[in-house]
């Protein structure tokens, strides 16, 4: 299969869900289609369809097979994958700030030395890009993100560090993430941002969207405290603007 395809490839995974597969590598293109497709099932489901799922190259279907029947849902995917080659909305650019401040930016000395890059050309690297939201996934609100500048590209770490803070902001294996909840990871974390990605008493949860932009915005660890204070009490500190 080539990289990118003209004809989707369904795979079924199960009796009650059906993968709609575009391509196999993390491009730009690709996830254009998995989105178009996702919009327009979304903008008129067929009755038996249950959830959406996108990811950098596939989308998956979950239906109920005892209301949709497969092949009449497949035949429904590649008419409207024929004619959905790209989204029609224009993506939202978020602006996070991100202190690479310590102790938020605790592995910037890590990454430095794999890079052979200062500590100063990892941050100005990492803040002066700006990031494609690809897909959520392995944790609440966990963004994965493309658009990582090649200088920055470290492999993931051989074994997982203890568990980071809330909202670090991490890269690692070409692609950059904000990780929303405390784990373990194989990702270096360079910083932290104050703003919650994942909240699960708001509406909504996420309020970034697959396909979305973000760039990282560097504040000092005095402005990070303050912001951090200001998402507490509600007020939202991602800026919100729209792609050129």
């Amino acid at each position: 299969m080539s990289a990118v395809s003209d004809e989707p490839r369904l795979l079924d995974a199960g009796e009650a869900a059906l993968v709609v597969e575009f391509g196999t590598t993390v491009d730009p293109a690709i996830s254009d289609r998995v989105l178009a497709l996702d919009d327009a099932l979304g903008a008129d489901p067929p009755v038996g369809l249950r959830e959406r799922v996108p990811t950098y190259r596939s989308l998956m279907l979950h239906y109920d097979p005892l209301v949709l029947d497969r092949d009449t849902l497949a035949a429904r995917v590649r008419t409207l994958a024929a004619g959905a080659a790209a989204r029609a909305a224009t993506p939202t650019l978020w602006t996070l700030p991100c202190c690479y401040d310590a102790p938020h930016g605790e592995d910037i000395a890590q990454v430095a030395e794999r890079t052979g890059l200062s500590a100063e050309a990892v941050v100005s690297t990492h803040a002066g890009a700006t990031y494609r939201v690809y897909m959520y996934g392995f944790a609440p609100g966990f963004a994965y993100l493309g658009g990582l500048p090649k200088t920055l590209a470290v492999p993931r770490r051989a074994s997982p560090r203890p568990p980071h803070p809330a909202n670090a902001v991490v890269i690692g294996g070409g692609l950059a993430a904000v990780a929303t909840v405390p784990m373990p990871t194989g990702w270096y974390v360079i910083g932290a941002t104050p703003a919650r990605l994942y909240a699960p008493e708001r509406d909504p949860s996420f309020f970034v969207g697959a396909g979305d932009l973000i760039r990282f915005e560097a504040v000092d660890a005095a402005a990070f405290e303050a912001l951090t204070a200001r998402e507490a009490a509600g007020e939202p500190v991602a800026r919100r603007g729209e792609a050129r």
